[in-house]
Protein backbone atom coordinates (compact mmCIF):
# COMPACT_ATOMS: atom_id res chain seq x y z
CA UNK A 1 0.00 0.00 0.00
CA UNK A 2 1.14 3.23 -1.08
CA UNK A 3 1.05 6.21 0.83
CA UNK A 4 0.07 10.05 -1.33
CA UNK A 5 0.41 13.18 -1.02
CA UNK A 6 -2.20 14.59 -3.21
CA UNK A 7 -2.75 18.60 -3.64
CA UNK A 8 -6.67 19.00 -3.01
CA UNK A 9 -6.80 22.14 -5.05
CA UNK A 10 -5.54 20.71 -8.33
CA UNK A 11 -5.76 16.90 -7.72
CA UNK A 12 -2.29 16.23 -8.37
CA UNK A 13 0.04 13.72 -6.80
CA UNK A 14 2.82 15.43 -5.46
CA UNK A 15 4.68 12.17 -4.10
CA UNK A 16 4.28 8.66 -3.28
CA UNK A 17 5.63 7.17 -0.20
CA UNK A 18 6.49 3.46 0.96
CA UNK A 19 4.09 2.15 3.34
CA UNK A 20 6.33 1.14 5.95
CA UNK A 21 6.65 -3.00 7.31
CA UNK A 22 5.62 -4.51 10.66
CA UNK A 23 9.79 -4.59 11.44
CA UNK A 24 10.68 -1.40 10.02
CA UNK A 25 7.73 0.41 12.20
CA UNK A 26 9.05 -2.37 15.00
CA UNK A 27 12.86 -1.27 14.67
CA UNK A 28 11.73 2.25 14.87
CA UNK A 29 9.59 2.09 18.00
CA UNK A 30 12.60 0.13 19.93
CA UNK A 31 14.72 2.52 18.83
CA UNK A 32 12.42 5.10 20.51
CA UNK A 33 12.83 3.32 23.44
CA UNK A 34 16.33 3.35 23.31
CA UNK A 35 16.44 7.06 23.40
CA UNK A 36 14.17 7.34 26.07
CA UNK A 37 15.97 5.44 28.45
CA UNK A 38 18.91 8.31 27.33
CA UNK A 39 16.88 10.89 27.53
CA UNK A 40 14.96 10.72 30.60
CA UNK A 41 17.78 11.52 33.29
CA UNK A 42 19.16 14.40 30.57
CA UNK A 43 18.58 17.87 32.58
CA UNK A 44 15.77 19.85 32.02
CA UNK A 45 17.95 23.00 31.12
CA UNK A 46 19.43 20.67 28.41
CA UNK A 47 16.14 19.51 26.97
CA UNK A 48 15.06 23.44 26.89
CA UNK A 49 17.89 24.21 24.77
CA UNK A 50 17.11 21.48 22.44
CA UNK A 51 13.41 22.49 22.50
CA UNK A 52 14.09 26.11 22.08
CA UNK A 53 16.17 25.14 18.78
CA UNK A 54 12.97 23.65 17.42
CA UNK A 55 11.40 26.91 17.87
CA UNK A 56 13.97 28.74 16.03
CA UNK A 57 14.10 26.32 13.51
CA UNK A 58 10.20 26.36 13.10
CA UNK A 59 10.54 30.53 12.80
CA UNK A 60 13.39 30.39 10.54
CA UNK A 61 11.28 27.40 8.18
CA UNK A 62 7.67 28.91 8.58
CA UNK A 63 7.68 29.83 4.74
CA UNK A 64 8.36 26.32 3.80
CA UNK A 65 6.55 24.70 6.60
CA UNK A 66 3.80 26.60 5.40
CA UNK A 67 3.99 25.82 1.53
CA UNK A 68 4.39 21.92 2.33
CA UNK A 69 0.85 22.37 4.24
CA UNK A 70 -0.79 24.35 1.56
CA UNK A 71 -0.11 22.11 -1.03
CA UNK A 72 -0.59 18.80 0.87
CA UNK A 73 -3.92 19.80 2.53
CA UNK A 74 -4.92 22.82 1.25
CA UNK A 75 -4.64 25.30 4.13
CA UNK A 76 -4.46 29.11 2.78
CA UNK A 77 -0.60 29.41 2.92
CA UNK A 78 -1.05 32.79 5.45
CA UNK A 79 -2.73 30.32 8.24
CA UNK A 80 -0.08 27.97 7.27
CA UNK A 81 2.78 30.60 8.35
CA UNK A 82 0.96 31.68 11.71
CA UNK A 83 0.42 27.99 12.54
CA UNK A 84 4.03 27.33 12.09
CA UNK A 85 4.42 30.16 14.36
CA UNK A 86 1.68 28.87 17.22
CA UNK A 87 4.24 25.66 16.92
CA UNK A 88 7.32 27.54 18.52
CA UNK A 89 5.02 29.68 20.40
CA UNK A 90 4.14 26.16 22.45
CA UNK A 91 7.87 24.93 21.98
CA UNK A 92 9.38 28.27 24.12
CA UNK A 93 6.34 27.67 26.38
CA UNK A 94 7.54 24.18 27.82
CA UNK A 95 11.38 25.19 27.16
CA UNK A 96 10.09 27.62 30.04
CA UNK A 97 7.51 26.19 32.25
CA UNK A 98 7.90 22.19 32.36
CA UNK A 99 10.35 21.80 34.82
CA UNK A 100 8.10 23.77 36.99
CA UNK A 101 4.96 22.19 35.97
CA UNK A 102 6.81 18.28 37.37
CA UNK A 103 8.52 19.53 40.23
CA UNK A 104 8.38 17.63 43.32
CA UNK A 105 5.92 18.59 45.74
CA UNK A 106 5.83 18.06 49.67
CA UNK A 107 3.34 16.06 51.75
CA UNK A 108 2.72 16.48 54.90
CA UNK A 109 2.39 12.59 56.42
CA UNK A 110 3.72 10.55 59.27
CA UNK A 111 6.63 9.93 57.69
CA UNK A 112 9.98 11.74 57.60
CA UNK A 113 9.73 13.13 54.19
CA UNK A 114 6.92 12.75 51.89
CA UNK A 115 6.88 13.65 48.57
CA UNK A 116 5.25 13.42 44.72
CA UNK A 117 7.06 13.41 41.68
CA UNK A 118 6.81 13.05 38.53
CA UNK A 119 8.55 10.60 35.70
CA UNK A 120 8.30 10.46 31.89
CA UNK A 121 6.29 6.87 31.22
CA UNK A 122 8.34 5.81 27.73
CA UNK A 123 7.55 5.67 24.37
CA UNK A 124 4.07 7.31 23.84
CA UNK A 125 2.31 6.80 20.07
CA UNK A 126 0.66 9.76 18.80
CA UNK A 127 -2.11 9.61 16.32
CA UNK A 128 -2.70 12.40 14.82
CA UNK A 129 -5.21 14.42 12.23
CA UNK A 130 -4.19 16.53 8.88
CA UNK A 131 -6.55 19.76 9.19
CA UNK A 132 -3.57 21.05 11.90
CA UNK A 133 -0.50 19.07 10.35
CA UNK A 134 1.99 20.81 12.49
CA UNK A 135 -0.33 22.29 15.50
CA UNK A 136 -1.43 18.97 16.17
CA UNK A 137 2.01 17.19 16.80
CA UNK A 138 3.28 20.53 18.23
CA UNK A 139 0.79 20.46 21.09
CA UNK A 140 1.57 17.25 22.33
CA UNK A 141 5.15 16.73 21.50
CA UNK A 142 6.59 19.72 23.04
CA UNK A 143 5.37 18.79 26.41
CA UNK A 144 5.75 15.07 26.00
CA UNK A 145 9.47 15.83 25.03
CA UNK A 146 10.09 17.88 27.78
CA UNK A 147 8.44 15.19 30.22
CA UNK A 148 11.01 13.37 29.51
CA UNK A 149 9.18 10.79 27.04
CA UNK A 150 9.82 9.69 23.54
CA UNK A 151 6.95 10.12 20.35
CA UNK A 152 6.09 7.81 18.15
CA UNK A 153 4.06 9.86 15.64
CA UNK A 154 1.34 8.01 13.28
CA UNK A 155 0.37 11.12 10.99
CA UNK A 156 -2.81 11.14 8.76
CA UNK A 157 -2.35 9.70 5.49
CA UNK A 158 -2.08 12.43 3.26
CA UNK A 159 0.28 14.57 4.93
CA UNK A 160 3.32 12.44 4.89
CA UNK A 161 5.21 15.05 4.36
CA UNK A 162 4.54 17.41 7.18
CA UNK A 163 4.89 14.33 9.22
CA UNK A 164 8.64 13.83 7.83
CA UNK A 165 9.32 18.00 7.85
CA UNK A 166 8.20 17.86 11.74
CA UNK A 167 10.78 14.86 12.30
CA UNK A 168 13.15 16.84 10.40
CA UNK A 169 12.61 19.51 13.28
CA UNK A 170 13.31 17.62 15.80
CA UNK A 171 16.42 16.28 14.47
CA UNK A 172 17.78 19.56 13.28
CA UNK A 173 16.99 21.12 17.06
CA UNK A 174 19.68 18.30 18.15
CA UNK A 175 17.30 15.95 19.93
CA UNK A 176 18.33 12.57 20.17
CA UNK A 177 18.21 10.14 17.51
CA UNK A 178 14.71 8.27 17.50
CA UNK A 179 13.42 9.92 20.08
CA UNK A 180 10.87 11.61 17.51
CA UNK A 181 9.78 9.45 14.71
CA UNK A 182 7.60 9.04 12.05
CA UNK A 183 6.01 5.90 11.51
CA UNK A 184 4.20 5.96 7.92
CA UNK A 185 1.42 3.66 8.05
CA UNK A 186 -2.00 3.47 6.93
CA UNK A 187 -4.57 3.56 9.80
CA UNK A 188 -4.36 -0.67 9.78
CA UNK A 189 -1.75 -0.42 11.63
CA UNK A 190 -2.62 1.69 14.56
CA UNK A 191 -4.22 -1.51 16.67
CA UNK A 192 -0.34 -3.44 16.77
CA UNK A 193 1.25 -0.06 17.44
CA UNK A 194 -0.74 0.41 20.90
CA UNK A 195 -0.20 -3.13 21.40
CA UNK A 196 3.58 -2.70 21.14
CA UNK A 197 5.06 -3.27 24.25
CA UNK A 198 6.94 -0.59 24.23
CA UNK A 199 4.10 1.99 23.49
CA UNK A 200 3.10 2.91 26.97
CA UNK A 201 0.35 5.45 26.09
CA UNK A 202 -1.71 6.71 23.49
CA UNK A 203 -3.55 10.26 22.48
CA UNK A 204 -5.00 10.78 19.55
CA UNK A 205 -6.81 13.66 17.79
CA UNK A 206 -9.88 12.95 15.22
CA UNK A 207 -12.76 11.89 14.23
CA UNK A 208 -15.18 9.84 17.27
CA UNK A 209 -14.77 6.83 15.16
CA UNK A 210 -11.13 7.13 15.52
CA UNK A 211 -11.75 7.54 19.01
CA UNK A 212 -13.59 4.85 20.05
CA UNK A 213 -11.34 2.64 17.94
CA UNK A 214 -8.15 4.22 19.76
CA UNK A 215 -9.56 3.79 23.16
CA UNK A 216 -11.12 0.28 22.48
CA UNK A 217 -7.58 -0.94 21.61
CA UNK A 218 -5.78 1.17 24.68
CA UNK A 219 -8.42 -0.06 27.07
CA UNK A 220 -7.56 -3.88 25.70
CA UNK A 221 -4.08 -2.96 26.64
CA UNK A 222 -4.84 -1.20 29.88
CA UNK A 223 -2.57 2.00 28.27
CA UNK A 224 -3.48 5.33 29.40
CA UNK A 225 -5.31 7.52 26.54
CA UNK A 226 -5.82 11.02 25.88
CA UNK A 227 -9.02 11.85 23.27
CA UNK A 228 -9.26 15.17 21.57
CA UNK A 229 -12.71 14.61 18.88
CA UNK A 230 -14.54 16.26 17.37
CA UNK A 231 -17.06 19.16 17.72
CA UNK A 232 -20.36 21.14 17.11
CA UNK A 233 -19.03 23.94 19.02
CA UNK A 234 -21.71 26.51 19.68
CA UNK A 235 -21.44 30.82 18.97
CA UNK A 236 -23.81 32.18 21.15
CA UNK A 237 -25.19 35.82 20.64
CA UNK A 238 -27.14 37.34 23.73
CA UNK A 239 -29.11 40.73 23.62
CA UNK A 240 -26.89 42.50 24.82
CA UNK A 241 -24.06 41.67 22.42
CA UNK A 242 -21.87 43.86 20.50
CA UNK A 243 -23.58 42.62 17.03
CA UNK A 244 -21.11 43.86 14.63
CA UNK A 245 -18.50 42.74 15.63
CA UNK A 246 -19.84 39.23 16.69
CA UNK A 247 -20.83 38.86 13.07
CA UNK A 248 -17.32 39.40 11.82
CA UNK A 249 -15.97 37.43 14.17
CA UNK A 250 -18.18 34.85 13.34
CA UNK A 251 -16.87 34.54 10.28
CA UNK A 252 -14.07 34.02 11.63
CA UNK A 253 -14.58 30.99 13.37
CA UNK A 254 -16.48 29.52 11.00
CA UNK A 255 -13.86 29.77 8.12
CA UNK A 256 -10.87 29.58 10.02
CA UNK A 257 -8.69 26.90 7.86
CA UNK A 258 -11.56 26.49 5.50
CA UNK A 259 -13.53 25.00 8.02
CA UNK A 260 -12.03 22.39 8.85
CA UNK A 261 -11.10 22.67 12.30
CA UNK A 262 -13.12 20.71 15.74
CA UNK A 263 -13.10 24.00 17.84
CA UNK A 264 -14.59 26.24 15.02
CA UNK A 265 -17.61 27.47 15.40
CA UNK A 266 -20.72 25.69 13.82
CA UNK A 267 -24.00 26.35 15.26
CA UNK A 268 -24.78 30.37 15.60
CA UNK A 269 -27.36 30.84 18.12
CA UNK A 270 -28.95 34.27 18.28
CA UNK A 271 -31.55 35.67 20.70
CA UNK A 272 -34.89 36.76 19.18
CA UNK A 273 -34.22 40.35 19.80
CA UNK A 274 -31.11 40.52 18.29
CA UNK A 275 -31.22 37.24 15.94
CA UNK A 276 -32.03 39.34 12.38
CA UNK A 277 -29.89 41.51 12.85
CA UNK A 278 -27.39 39.22 13.36
CA UNK A 279 -28.06 36.71 11.02
CA UNK A 280 -27.94 39.52 8.31
CA UNK A 281 -24.74 40.78 9.11
CA UNK A 282 -23.33 37.67 9.23
CA UNK A 283 -24.38 36.68 5.85
CA UNK A 284 -22.49 39.99 4.71
CA UNK A 285 -19.08 38.96 6.31
CA UNK A 286 -19.56 35.21 4.85
CA UNK A 287 -19.81 36.84 1.48
CA UNK A 288 -16.71 38.98 1.36
CA UNK A 289 -14.63 35.97 2.24
CA UNK A 290 -12.82 34.54 -1.06
CA UNK A 291 -12.56 31.15 -1.91
CA UNK A 292 -9.36 30.53 -4.38
CA UNK A 293 -5.63 29.51 -4.40
CA UNK A 294 -4.59 28.76 -0.92
CA UNK A 295 -1.36 29.81 -2.35
CA UNK A 296 -2.45 33.01 -2.73
CA UNK A 297 -2.49 35.82 0.17
CA UNK A 298 -5.55 37.18 -0.35
CA UNK A 299 -7.77 33.99 -0.25
CA UNK A 300 -9.38 33.18 2.62
CA UNK A 301 -11.02 30.32 2.10
CA UNK A 302 -9.04 27.10 0.19
CA UNK A 303 -10.28 23.98 -0.91
CA UNK A 304 -11.58 21.10 1.20
CA UNK A 305 -7.94 18.11 2.18
CA UNK A 306 -10.12 15.60 0.30
CA UNK A 307 -12.77 15.12 -2.00
CA UNK A 308 -14.60 12.78 -0.34
CA UNK A 309 -14.78 14.64 2.80
CA UNK A 310 -15.88 18.16 0.65
CA UNK A 311 -18.83 15.28 -1.14
CA UNK A 312 -19.95 14.27 2.57
CA UNK A 313 -19.89 18.01 3.72
CA UNK A 314 -22.72 18.66 0.59
CA UNK A 315 -24.76 15.41 1.71
CA UNK A 316 -25.25 17.35 4.90
CA UNK A 317 -26.00 20.50 3.09
CA UNK A 318 -28.58 18.92 1.29
CA UNK A 319 -30.41 16.57 4.02
CA UNK A 320 -30.56 19.70 5.82
CA UNK A 321 -32.13 20.98 3.24
CA UNK A 322 -34.55 18.78 2.71
CA UNK A 323 -35.55 18.69 6.24
CA UNK A 324 -35.92 21.89 6.16
CA UNK A 325 -32.96 24.12 6.75
CA UNK A 326 -33.37 27.31 4.21
CA UNK A 327 -29.65 28.12 2.08
CA UNK A 328 -29.37 31.49 2.25
CA UNK A 329 -25.64 31.31 0.84
CA UNK A 330 -23.65 28.90 -1.21
CA UNK A 331 -24.19 25.39 -0.89
CA UNK A 332 -23.48 24.34 -4.31
CA UNK A 333 -19.82 22.33 -5.54
CA UNK A 334 -18.31 24.89 -7.86
CA UNK A 335 -17.43 23.38 -11.46
CA UNK A 336 -13.44 22.38 -12.40
CA UNK A 337 -10.94 21.52 -10.55
CA UNK A 338 -10.05 20.50 -6.94
CA UNK A 339 -11.87 19.58 -3.10
CA UNK A 340 -13.28 23.39 -3.30
CA UNK A 341 -17.10 23.95 -1.05
CA UNK A 342 -18.01 27.92 -0.51
CA UNK A 343 -18.97 29.63 2.58
CA UNK A 344 -22.88 28.86 2.96
CA UNK A 345 -25.42 29.28 5.77
CA UNK A 346 -28.22 27.47 6.76
CA UNK A 347 -31.12 29.35 8.18
CA UNK A 348 -34.24 27.39 10.18
CA UNK A 349 -32.01 24.82 11.71
CA UNK A 350 -33.38 22.51 13.96
CA UNK A 351 -32.27 19.39 15.82
CA UNK A 352 -32.86 16.64 13.47
CA UNK A 353 -31.01 17.70 11.03
CA UNK A 354 -27.36 16.94 10.35
CA UNK A 355 -26.22 20.72 10.39
CA UNK A 356 -27.53 20.72 14.22
CA UNK A 357 -26.77 17.50 15.58
CA UNK A 358 -23.32 16.44 13.54
CA UNK A 359 -20.47 18.22 13.14
CA UNK A 360 -20.06 19.66 9.70
CA UNK A 361 -15.89 19.82 9.10
CA UNK A 362 -16.31 22.67 6.69
CA UNK A 363 -17.00 25.71 5.67
CA UNK A 364 -21.10 25.31 6.59
CA UNK A 365 -22.67 27.85 9.03
CA UNK A 366 -26.00 26.74 11.01
CA UNK A 367 -27.91 29.84 11.88
CA UNK A 368 -30.67 29.10 14.97
CA UNK A 369 -32.74 31.15 16.98
CA UNK A 370 -33.43 31.02 20.57
CA UNK A 371 -35.85 32.71 22.44
CA UNK A 372 -33.85 33.97 25.15
CA UNK A 373 -30.93 33.20 27.13
CA UNK A 374 -31.93 30.44 28.88
CA UNK A 375 -32.96 28.75 25.31
CA UNK A 376 -29.41 29.48 24.05
CA UNK A 377 -27.98 27.36 26.82
CA UNK A 378 -30.27 24.90 26.16
CA UNK A 379 -29.94 24.90 22.47
CA UNK A 380 -26.26 24.84 23.04
CA UNK A 381 -25.82 22.18 25.60
CA UNK A 382 -28.21 19.81 23.12
CA UNK A 383 -25.03 18.53 21.45
CA UNK A 384 -23.57 15.04 22.09
CA UNK A 385 -20.41 17.09 21.90
CA UNK A 386 -18.46 19.87 24.03
CA UNK A 387 -15.66 20.79 23.22
CA UNK A 388 -16.04 24.65 22.86
CA UNK A 389 -18.21 27.42 23.14
CA UNK A 390 -18.16 31.33 22.15
CA UNK A 391 -20.38 33.39 24.33
CA UNK A 392 -21.24 37.02 23.29
CA UNK A 393 -22.18 39.80 26.18
CA UNK A 394 -21.15 43.01 27.25
CA UNK A 395 -22.29 42.09 30.77
CA UNK A 396 -19.07 40.27 32.35
CA UNK A 397 -20.91 38.90 35.10
CA UNK A 398 -24.07 37.09 33.22
CA UNK A 399 -21.10 35.95 31.19
CA UNK A 400 -19.73 33.78 33.99
CA UNK A 401 -22.93 32.96 34.79
CA UNK A 402 -23.60 31.88 31.60
CA UNK A 403 -20.17 30.19 31.03
CA UNK A 404 -20.94 27.81 34.15
CA UNK A 405 -23.87 26.28 32.39
CA UNK A 406 -22.30 25.54 29.38
CA UNK A 407 -21.67 22.10 28.85
CA UNK A 408 -17.85 22.34 27.01
CA UNK A 409 -14.23 22.08 27.46
CA UNK A 410 -14.05 25.95 27.52
CA UNK A 411 -15.82 28.75 26.55
CA UNK A 412 -14.69 32.28 25.12
CA UNK A 413 -16.51 35.13 26.00
CA UNK A 414 -16.86 37.80 23.07
CA UNK A 415 -13.58 36.17 21.36
CA UNK A 416 -13.59 32.84 19.09
CA UNK A 417 -12.75 29.46 20.88
CA UNK A 418 -8.48 28.87 20.20
CA UNK A 419 -6.06 26.70 21.76
CA UNK A 420 -3.45 28.66 23.68
CA UNK A 421 -0.30 27.28 25.51
CA UNK A 422 -1.29 28.71 28.59
CA UNK A 423 -5.25 27.61 28.79
CA UNK A 424 -6.21 23.28 29.54
CA UNK A 425 -7.56 22.09 25.97
CA UNK A 426 -9.93 19.11 25.64
CA UNK A 427 -13.60 18.31 25.84
CA UNK A 428 -16.12 16.12 27.22
CA UNK A 429 -19.01 14.41 25.80
CA UNK A 430 -18.23 12.50 22.48
CA UNK A 431 -15.75 15.12 22.24
CA UNK A 432 -13.07 13.57 24.42
CA UNK A 433 -11.28 12.95 27.46
CA UNK A 434 -7.98 14.30 29.09
CA UNK A 435 -6.42 17.91 28.71
CA UNK A 436 -3.59 19.11 26.51
CA UNK A 437 -1.49 21.91 27.14
CA UNK A 438 -0.95 24.02 30.35
CA UNK A 439 0.39 22.61 33.16
CA UNK A 440 -2.45 19.84 33.14
CA UNK A 441 -1.44 18.56 29.50
CA UNK A 442 2.25 18.03 30.42
CA UNK A 443 0.98 16.41 33.50
CA UNK A 444 -1.47 13.73 31.55
CA UNK A 445 1.66 10.99 30.37
CA UNK A 446 3.98 11.14 33.38
CA UNK A 447 3.98 9.00 36.41
CA UNK A 448 2.66 10.56 39.19
CA UNK A 449 4.93 8.57 42.20
CA UNK A 450 4.06 8.90 45.72
CA UNK A 451 7.65 8.37 47.99
CA UNK A 452 7.37 8.40 51.80
CA UNK A 453 10.49 7.83 53.99
CA UNK A 454 10.27 7.14 57.45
Amino acid sequence: MAIESVNPATGETLETFKDMSRSEVDQIVERAHAAFLQWRSVPFATRAARMRQAAERLRAGKAEYARIMTLEMGKPIVQGEAEAEKCALVCDYYAEHAEAFLAEQSRPTDGSRSYSRCDPLGVVLAVMPWNFPFWQVFRFAAPALMAGNAAVLKHASNVPQSALAIERVFREAGFPSGLFATALVGSSAVPDLIAHPRITAVTLTGSEPAGRSVAQRAGQELKKTVLELGGSDPFIILDDADVPTAARVAADARLINSGQSCIAAKRFIAVEPVADRFCEQFLSELRARRMGDPLSRDTHVGPQARVDLRDDLHRQVEESIKRGAKLLLGGEIPAGKGAFYPPTLLASVDKGMPAFDEETFGPVAAFIRAKDEADAVRLANDSPFGLGASLWTRDRARAERVAADLEVGSVFVNGLVKSDPRLPFGGIKRSGYGRELSEYGIREFVNIKSVWIA
